[in-house]
């Protein structure tokens, strides 16, 4: 409880009070705050005045106030490196960000390296300590920028959707030119449906006769018909897949007789039944505009695309 006794003058060089104290003996201190503490308080509020004209800030209406501070940079086209604009803009962080990138293309010590990646054969860059760290860098930025939206951040892909880069199974080549090549053309991979051609018996004993091709299952007289239908005039799988079944990459078939399988996820089946059942099911479709990769000669530079050829090819290890 506090009382409303006030206290006589104090003694000059007292701690001060406000002159109230409460339960009889508890006073309250009134020393100023410390000078350096109200500068430091005058300088944020200061700052806060010059921050709101110099960066975006309050609302205004349906926009806001942007400030006088600008920022400027270059777009440039990926394709050719060429100057397409100079930009003044407004400061904020979109336009901060392509700043940055342009400066970075523009560094010394990057164009530099690139002109050796340009040089250089993919047998000499692969050799080269120095280049390799130069592109696993960069090529790490390119695949994350264009390629990992579909084969992912580290390259597994998707079963069904989008091919692995990480193993060694590739359905148009896996040598850095066919894959510099793909980058180029892009990919379109196609399989004509056989619902209308073969029979649901027809379609099993089919699926049989491949997953024998890779072990998956035992020579049987169902796998026998497949073989005939997989080899003969009805099916004509041979044409494309090779009568080994070993795939064609000119046409980018699959290989049938590995374990690796990019469209029907075979090793998540338990039994025999529902691994026939997937394959079936997939003869039976075909596949059309559904395995399309596009082309990424108008999109990247001749030495970008290089460069994340040699970057994909040592996902896989490099062989």
């Amino acid at each position: 409880m506090s009382d409303n006794m006030q206290h006589p003058q104090q003694k000059t060089g007292a701690v001060q009070t406000t002159g109230h104290s409460w339960d009889g003996d508890l006073q309250e201190y009134t020393n100023p705050l410390p000078r350096w503490w109200l500068w430091c308080f005058y300088g944020t509020v200061i700052f806060s005045i010059l921050y709101w004209f110099v960066y975006p800030s309050w609302p205004m209406g349906k926009g806001w106030l942007k400030g006088y501070g600008t920022v400027d940079y270059t777009i440039t086209d990926k394709a050719s490196g060429k100057l397409l604009e100079k930009k003044d803009q407004p400061w904020n962080t979109r336009a901060l960000l392509l700043e940055d990138l342009g400066q970075a293309a523009n560094d010394p010590k990057r164009k530099e390296m690139l002109a050796k990646v340009q040089a250089a054969t993919p047998e000499q860059i692969v050799k080269d300590p120095q280049i390799m760290e130069f592109v696993r860098s960069v090529g790490k930025g390119l695949f994350g920028d264009n390629c990992a939206a579909c084969h992912g951040q580290g390259g597994q892909g998707v079963v069904g959707l989008y091919p692995n880069l990480t193993d060694n199974d590739w359905l148009w080549g896996g040598s850095t030119d066919k894959i510099q090549e793909t980058l180029v053309l892009g990919r379109k991979g196609f399989m004509p449906a056989f619902g209308a051609v073969l029979k649901p018996d027809q379609l099993d004993d089919v699926a049989e006769y491949v997953l024998t091709l890779s072990s998956e299952a035992k020579p049987s007289e169902a796998s026998e018909r497949g073989k005939a239908i997989f080899q003969g005039q009805i099916g004509g799988c041979y044409y494309c897949h090779g009568a080994d079944g070993k795939g064609i990459a000119s046409v980018g078939s699959a290989n049938l007789t590995d374990k690796i399988w990019a469209i029907v996820n075979v090793p998540a089946q338990k039994t025999l039944q529902d691994k026939k059942a997937q394959i079936a099911g997939f003869v039976a479709k075909g596949v059309n505009n559904t395995r399309i990769m596009p082309a990424w000669q108008n999109r990247l530079s001749p030495t970008d695309i290089k460069l994340l050829a040699v970057y994909v090819h040592q996902l896989s290890g490099g062989k």
